[in-house]
């Protein structure tokens, strides 16, 4: 009896070492059949006779269930975030596309606009403050814009 009662924290204790394993070697494999160990403590803890064979059989399934819904559902969604990627380290031109307004009026080509918490150079048709401008392209650490 006293085997069964502790068998949900043996469980536990394999989804702990599974996820130091993963913090050691990231790669998200061992999150989830750390999870797949977790659920199965959770599902013992529940059912307390279950035997070591269904116990075992339970957590196979379990983990293959985890990982499938990481390869098939989490996966792609953080890879839709991956889209800017090549231009990890090239802020400016991760602006491209987006609208911004000024808070200098473009003269002679020149002016500046809010972006985020602070403000970019930007160069483009004369254009008032307060006017929104779409980036077009970046030249340096300076926007080329158009009117939005």
């Amino acid at each position: 009896m006293f085997a069964n009662v502790a068998a949900h924290y043996l469980w536990w204790i394999v989804a702990l070492v599974l996820l130091a394993v993963e913090v050691i070697m990231p790669g998200y494999f061992m999150l989830w059949i750390g999870i797949g160990a977790a659920a199965t403590g959770v599902l013992v803890l529940l059912m307390p006779g279950l035997s070591l064979l269904t116990q075992a059989i339970m957590f196979a399934v379990l983990a293959f269930v985890s990982c499938a819904v990481y390869g098939y559902a989490v996966r792609p969604a953080l890879q839709k975030g991956e889209h800017n990627e090549g231009r990890l380290n090239r802020r400016g031109e991760q602006l491209i596309g987006r609208r911004y307004v000024l808070i200098e009026s473009i003269v002679n080509g020149r002016g500046k606009a809010k972006v985020g918490d602070g403000q970019w150079l930007v160069s483009g048709p004369d254009l008032p403050a307060g006017s929104t401008v779409e980036v077009v392209a970046v030249d340096g650490a300076t926007l080329k814009v158009k009117p939005a």
